[in-house]
Formats: structure tokens, sequence, C-alpha cells
């Protein structure tokens, strides 16, 4: 990051497992209750894992029209609602002249891949293939939902889409925040969508031996650095943010969350799928988002772990994390979001960015919840099961992708 431009925060909009706004998803948060529960958005029977985090409720048409929702795939309705969410949470609707410098940063791991692709293909065996959909290879572009968000608010501003797989949500944010320090933009709206839950996408993620598969206690199934941990748990939905400079947000009066203070991102140049043992690669993109938050380690209260539950990564994060924290990582409170909502990809770590703004709003860390059996490998306070009241004024966002891909945020309260 080149300047010393501030960006600040000023509005939330997500939709989740545990709930379709921001305060029912952190209500659910801080009371410790799991959104994971058997599938209904296909029959799952045939299969061994029959579990996610799906958004309960969702009806496109409380967020757009009726026109607008057929053509738009699932995750690009999700970032729509979660969009105006945001924009409504910040008393923002940006006026004419401010729409060449107002944005959209959107990350998402799939976009409408799957469930496009699989609906597309059905369509090709039964009917043939001059009934596809004209909306077919439109709604299955991963920046789908970044256009249909400059689209329909008639921002013309720096407009782009990360697809990082794991690391999407986090490193949309991140960018977005650079845009506005390079001074190429005032506001933008950043953040992430997934809405992967299909036949396709579950078959995959079974190939890969990658989920749990406790379908008789779905809401106990996903277990972050618990020692009986067996694989993450696929979830969908968004999390979006309104970011503004301070001088933007300050000249109209704007309702301040908190502050992006850095940003740090890296590869683990190792494999795919798996961590690199070592941490390295994490820890750098942490180290990263402290350098450019100009604080020390000892200065974070708070890590919302990536934490996805299975059993290779909790153990890598646990050791990156003490590569950059040294004895103070036993000092420091880690949490697990993915305990209750899932492993939401592409939307995950900006679901986690609100839970750690919002962390700093209220003092309070949401728990890890379903930690019963302690594991040796990965010793630090993951604040077990309870919601605890804490002095939190800066927390370290971690998400950690496939293809190696690691993005770490630092956000902090915001001072005047």
């Amino acid at each position: 990051m080149r300047n010393n431009r501030r960006v600040v925060v000023t509005g939330l909009g997500a939709l989740t497992p545990l709930g379709l706004s921001v305060e029912e998803t952190w209500g659910g948060l801080l009371a410790g209750r799991s959104g994971i529960d058997r599938i209904t958005l296909f029959d799952p029977s045939s299969y061994s894992v029959q579990i996610a985090g799906e958004v309960k409720g969702f009806d496109p048409q409380n967020y757009l029209d009726a026109k607008e929702t057929r053509r738009m795939a699932r995750f690009s309705q999700f970032a729509v609602a979660a969009a105006r969410m945001a924009l409504k949470d910040a008393g923002y609707t940006p006026p004419r002249e401010e729409a060449d410098q107002v944005g959209v940063v959107i990350g998402t791991g799939i976009g409408g891949g799957l469930t496009e692709a699989e609906e597309a293909h059905l369509t090709l065996l039964e009917k043939g293939g001059r009934r596809i959909s004209p909306l077919f290879i439109p709604n299955l572009m991963p920046n789908a939902a970044a256009y249909q968000i400059s689209y329909l608010f008639g921002l013309r501003g720096y407009n782009a889409t990360v697809v990082t797989a794991c690391a999407s949500g986090t490193q949309a944010i991140g960018e977005a925040t650079k845009v506005i320090r390079d001074g190429d933009a005032e506001a933008m709206l950043a953040g992430g969508s997934e809405a992967a839950l299909c036949e396709l996408g579950l078959a995959g993620l079974l190939a890969m031996r990658a989920l749990s598969s406790r379908n008789e206690e779905p809401a106990k199934a996903s277990r972050p650095f618990d020692k009986e941990r067996d694989g993450f748990v696929a979830g969908e939905g968004a999390g979006i943010l309104v970011l503004e400079s301070i001088e933007h947000a300050v000249s109209r009066g704007a309702r301040i969350y908190g502050e992006v203070l850095g940003y740090g991102v890296s590869a683990d140049a190792y494999h795919v799928t798996a961590p690199e043992p070592s941490g390295m690669g994490a820890a750098l993109a942490m180290q990263r988002a402290l350098q450019h938050a100009h604080i020390n380690p000892e200065e974070i209260d708070y890590i919302n772990a990536h934490a996805t539950a299975t059993p290779l990564g909790d153990v890598a994060e646990t050791v990156a994390i003490k590569r950059v924290f040294g004895e103070q990582a036993y000092n420091i409170r880690v949490s697990a979001t993915k305990s209750m909502i899932g492993h939401l990809i592409g939307a995950a770590g900006a679901v986690e960015a609100i839970a750690s703004i919002l962390s700093i709003r209220d003092q309070i860390i949401h728990p890890t919840i379903n930690y019963t059996a302690p594991d040796p490998e990965c010793d630090l306070d993951c604040v077990p099961n309870v919601a605890r009241r804490a002095e939190v004024d800066k927390v370290l966002s971690n998400s950690f992708g496939f293809g190696g891909q690691n993005a770490s945020l630092v956000l902090g309260r915001y001072q005047e």
C-alpha cells in the first residue's frame, strides 16, 4: 500500500447459514448456534455426506424484481442482496455525480460455475444444445456478481473480481482498500459471494475427501481445532462491506465501524489443496498485513482464524500463528467462524471480516463451538464454546485458499 490514505468501514451486509442479515448472523455467532443441517437444495441421499450450511429462507425478490431475479445466478443474487444491505446500513446512496468514484471488488471461488454448468448439462442431455439459455455463459462468469452490482447501483468506478478460492473474500477487501488508498476511488463495495451447493459440487468435494461426514449430528460436524475434527462443512452465502476514504466518510457524517489497517498476500508454492506444513506462506501473509498496518504483533488482540476443521489445515495455521507471534501467540484469542456456518469458500473471508469488525464494535469474541477434545498440536486459546468479553482494538483475519493462496487483513478500532 503506497500512501497513507485511511480507509474505513461504514456499511455491512450479509446472508449466511445463520440468517438473512448481519445482526441475525452476529447474534447466532455470539450464541454459539450452528447453521449447518441436512441439505435441502437437492437430494443428497446417495452420498456419504448429506450436510451443508445453506442460506435458509432466501427470496431474491425481496431484493430484486422478477426479471432481475431470472437473469442472475444464485451467487449473484446473494451478492446484490448483501450489497443492498451494506449500502442501506452505510446510509449511502451513491449520487450520480460520484458514480465514477465508487467501485466494486467481489471475491468468489467458483461463481456460478458449478450450479449453472450442472443445470445446463442436464438441459443439454434432456433437450439438446439448442435449448441452452442465452444467459448460461453470462451467469457462469465469476465476474457476474461484480457486474450486477455495478449495473444495478450505477457504479462506474474501479471494478474487479478476485478468484483465489477460499482467500477470495479477504483478498477482495484488501484490493478494494488499495484502490481507495491509491486515490482511484472514494468508496468501494467489497466482499465475497458463493453459492456452489449442488450435486456436482458435493461430488467433487467428496472426491477430494475434504468434508466432514457427521451426517447424524450436523450441528456438531464442523470442529475447528478439536482433536476429532474430520473435515470441513461446505456452505454458501455472501458478505459485503462499504469501504470509504476517511475524508469521504467524515464529509457525509457516516457512522464508522472501524478501519482497514493492513493487508497481506502470499503463496505457499507447495500443493494445490494441502497447506504447507511449516506455515511459512501463511505466516508471510500475516507478517505483511502487520507491516502494512505499521503495528507490532503484540498489538493484535484477536485472530479470526481460517480454521476449516481439516486435520492438516488447523495444525498448519497454528504453526503459522506461532511463527509470527512467538510466545505471544498463547495470549491471543483465536476463534473460528466456520464452526457455526461452515466454509463459505469465496465468501468466507468477507463474512469473517464482518465478524471481526463487530468484535471491535461490541468488545466480544464469538466462540469456536464443538470444541470438546483438545488437540496438543492446536494448543492456542480458541475461545471454546462460549463467547467471551474482551478488549478488542485490533483484529487479524486470516484466509488460506486452495492453490496455497493466502490473504490476511488487520482491522482496527476507528480513532479520529
